[in-house]
């Protein structure tokens, strides 16, 4: 199997390291081929250490792209955090799905969960996606609807979020109602420019072509030819839940993002997202998708941290949870993509996630 990571020069020269000691690593530890030439690193061997080794190269271009450079010792972590997939993992199907976003630019699955999610949207009208931070489930969303956006299936993309603070109360926020609702929309904001330009998503919000609102603000409207995004669904109530799915029109599709771990609703309050998954399973059209915490994609303590406090909530002590994240064998309460028994339902450079996500 053969994959490429686009690259461009600059980056080239501190993902590579001083005469390629940081390829040099990534080839001997997963027992690769990789060669970078003309913006391209192209890597060969068999199929699951040619996906691990293009997810470390990933995760280190992201580094060099937010920090400027990549040490020896990142290039380690890294390593070791995609090296601890168990072997039931490195077996696993993982489609080869990837999203054309642009003229020019693709976003490609990192893991089998991501896979399947691209899979599922692209298969639903309705897709519900739940899974831990970092697994890409908000950045792989949008890099779906401007796929769409781009080929002409749908004529304008909307992302909506609840406006639900996080375990703090803010108090007044000054500023008219636009000003007010904004700090809550940043997360789309910042899925958005993930994946493209400031200055064309400024044109296409000129446009009406994509729209950044408050959940509270659908209320009352039919959107058709629409590709619908709802994010942090887990802090929906029932009925924001009904009000939002009940908004698509005709030839429109939604996905339905949260990760229920983190519901900050009153406790007597049921998350519209858990409720939902749990009515709509087997409904025709709709589809669920499982990620964990095998599938996030941001820096590789996050799989770590997020195995450690899912082993504490099963009733693990704290110093097992934290001895299984770090080897990477960490079990979590989410099922895989695509498994319909779990009590979960549903941010490619950054396929993920997060960028590419949350």
């Amino acid at each position: 199997m053969r994959k490429s990571v686009s690259i461009d020069a600059r980056t080239a020269r501190e993902v590579l390291g001083t005469k390629d000691s940081h390829l040099r690593r990534v080839r001997e530890t997963l027992g690769v081929t990789a060669v970078f030439r003309a913006g391209k690193l192209t890597i060969g061997g068999a199929a699951d250490k040619v996906r691990r080794a293009a997810a470390v190269l990933e995760e280190m271009k992201r580094v060099v792209e937010s920090l400027g450079a990549i040490t020896a010792r990142d290039v380690e972590r890294i390593l070791d955090g995609v090296g601890a997939d168990d072997e039931a993992e490195a077996g696993a199907e993982w489609p080869e799905e990837h999203l054309i976003v642009g003229s020019s630019r693709e976003v490609d699955a990192r893991t089998a969960g991501q896979g399947h999610y691209i899979k599922t949207m692209r298969s639903h009208d309705v897709v519900f996606c739940v899974g831990p931070a970092g697994t890409g489930k908000t950045y792989l969303a949008v890099a779906m609807a401007l796929a769409e956006l781009e080929a002409g299936r749908v004529n304008r993309i909307v992302l909506a979020r609840p406006a639900v603070e996080a375990g703090e109360r803010l108090g007044f926020l000054p500023g008219d109602e636009r000003q007010k609702v904004s700090p809550y929309l940043r997360p789309l904001y910042d899925a958005l420019t993930d994946t493209m330009s400031f200055s064309a998503l400024g044109r296409l919000m000129d446009q009406g072509v994509i729209e950044v609102v408050p959940l509270a603000f659908m209320r009352g409207r039919t959107l058709g030819h629409a590709f619908v995004i709802l994010d942090e669904a887990q802090n929906t109530t029932t009925g924001q839940m009904l009000m939002f799915l009940t908004r698509l029109g005709p030839y429109s599709r939604a996905v339905v993002t949260g990760d229920i771990t983190q519901i900050d609703l009153p406790d007597s309050t049921t998350s519209g997202l858990v409720q939902a998954c749990r009515i709509l399973d087997g409904v025709a059209g709709i589809g669920i998708v499982h990620l964990s915490e095998r599938d996030i994609v941001r820096h590789p303590l996050v799989r770590s941290i997020v195995a450690a406090y899912e082993a504490d909530r099963q009733g693990s002590s704290p110093a097992r949870a934290v001895r299984g994240g770090e080897a990477g064998a960490g079990t979590s309460g989410t099922a895989q993509a695509g498994s319909p028994g779990s009590a979960e339902g549903p941010e490619g450079r950054d396929s993920g996630a997060e960028g590419p996500g949350s």
